[in-house]
């Protein structure tokens, strides 16, 4: 997370290109993305030199192996003179970023056709460059900065939250890649996808637990056709492209598309599917997917996006997202329609219900992470319903690391063993529920439909007993008074 003292340097940094003209946030935060691009690269070939020192082989270099090609490089151009880093970055290093990709096909190109380098003068330029420096020097080395920064940046556009661009929490994001498990050759796929969070948490968890097994070809796949991601944010798209080329996926399929509009027809074609919709719109009601509305005829995005993941899903996909708590107990036709198609038609597998502060500063709705693997013949039997309560992280807006991972480990561990949670009983944490019982309560998914509270017997003492108490403390506070009387008139 990022911490007050970050926040106060992005604001000096915003404020230095404010100075300089820039007025529009989201330009802004292209300009710091590429910034931070560039200076990723110069990090990620430092990697390189590293392994190819330790190995012996030789290993695939970004930057020209020439004198103006290792001018390139931050390491090598941040100390020169302003004028000269102006000059290096606007004419060779910007346009070097725009074609680092060779594939003219490949998301990175197609999005970073149009991207134009916009900093005004050398002075300004200069002082980013050493503000930013500063930061991943001193503050954020081990943070996934350039999400968390757009992040932040997002919390100064008005708009944000209408358009429900937040992004979820790193530990958030892994913990659902844990709880899915994909494998090296799952297709993955984030319908709204943003900065491609969830797609770089699964590549990070597949190098994790496969990368020492993984076939040539596995690894193939892992550079593009492994991950796919849709938004209609060319920004976002732009954002996605280098987040993920910096996690050495060069050719991901990252696509500009309406997910739930007619013009995506894609159908049983991923096997994992991670996401975090929006949740806040509506869409035109003669754009949506007919198929679509024969699970949910609504425009609201919350319960059509849900509706895509089953239909973009093979059988035997599986998909965790994140949807607000009124999906799971909203009373509409096509808020009940759609959970009784993950009941009755899917294997609904898991309801976890999340704490209110998890989105905060930037939002404050209640959360659920719905889990289920397609079938289109039903499967569900029990549901596992958790009620997390932490996250690692205070529920405030100040979002204080509490120094442990709250319930998530617990999660994972749970969920992972199904059969040992049949014992559990309703006034616990987690627990099963039969699919019988939905049923029955119109397929209400939300928690406190099935929890029990439990409440502690109190004894009170006989009322006659009570007033002889109040009697002797009356008495013994009179005695106490005359005593005192007794010492001021001395």
């Amino acid at each position: 997370m990022i911490t007050g003292e970050v926040k106060n340097k992005i604001d000096k940094i915003w404020t230095d290109i404010w100075a300089g003209g820039i007025t529009q946030p989201l330009t802004v935060i292209e300009q710091l993305t590429y910034l931070m691009f560039i200076r990723s690269l110069d990090e990620k070939e430092i990697e390189n030199e590293s392994i190819e020192a330790l190995g012996g082989e030789e290993v695939n270099k970004i930057f020209p192996q020439t004198a103006d090609g290792q001018n390139m490089r931050w390491s090598k151009l941040k100390d020169k003179d302003a004028r000269e880093i102006y000059e290096i970055i606007g004419q060779k290093v910007f346009p070097f970023i725009k074609s680092i990709n060779s594939n003219k096909s490949s998301a990175f190109s197609r999005y970073m056709e149009d991207a134009m380098f916009l900093i005004p003068t050398p002075q300004i330029l200069q002082k980013i460059i050493t503000g930013l420096d500063e930061l991943y020097e001193h503050d954020i080395k081990d943070l996934d900065m350039q999400g968390d920064l757009y992040e932040y940046m997002l919390g100064k556009l008005s708009v944000a939250g209408q358009n429900g661009q937040f992004r979820t929490p790193k530990h958030i994001r892994d913990m659902m890649v844990k709880l899915l498990a994909p494998a090296p050759d799952d297709r993955v796929c984030d319908p709204a996808c943003g900065t491609a969070g969830f797609l770089v948490s699964t590549a990070e968890y597949i190098r994790e637990k496969f990368g020492s097994s993984m076939t040539a070809e596995q690894w193939r796949n892992f550079e593009g056709d492994t991950f796919t991601g849709f938004d209609t944010d060319r920004t976002m798209l732009r954002l996605s492209a280098m987040n993920l080329m910096l996690h050495s996926i060069s050719n991901p399929h990252i696509n500009y598309a309406d997910s739930v509009s007619k013009m995506n027809d894609i159908s049983d074609d991923y096997d994992v599917i991670l996401a975090n919709p929006p949740f806040t719109g509506s869409v035109d009601a003669e754009s949506i997917h007919y198929n679509l509305k024969a699970i949910t005829d609504t425009k609201k995005t919350e319960l059509l996006f849900v509706a895509l993941f089953i239909r973009m899903l093979n059988i035997g996909g599986r998909c965790a997202c994140i949807v607000p708590d009124g999906v799971l107990f909203g009373t509409t036709k096509a808020h009940k329609s759609l959970r009784k198609e993950l009941v009755e038609n899917q294997n609904l597998q898991a309801i976890i219900s999340m704490p209110s502060g998890v989105f905060k500063p930037y939002a404050g709705v209640s959360t659920a992470i719905i889990i289920f693997a397609k079938t289109n013949a039903g499967g569900t039997d029990k549901v596992w319903f958790y009620d997390m309560k932490s996250d690692g992280f205070s529920l405030d807006d100040k979002r204080n690391d509490l120094g442990n991972d709250g319930d998530i480990s617990d999660i994972i561990a749970r969920f992972h063993n199904l059969e040992g949670e049949g014992i559990r009983k309703r006034t616990e944490q987690s627990f099963l529920v039969d699919k019988q019982e939905i049923q029955k309560n119109e397929y209400d998914l939300s928690i406190n439909r099935y929890k029990e509270i439990e409440y502690e017997k109190v004894e009170y003492e006989e009322p006659w007993v009570i007033m002889t108490r109040l009697d002797e403390l009356a008495l013994d506070l009179a005695s106490k008074r005359e005593e005192l009387r007794g010492l001021l008139d001395e």
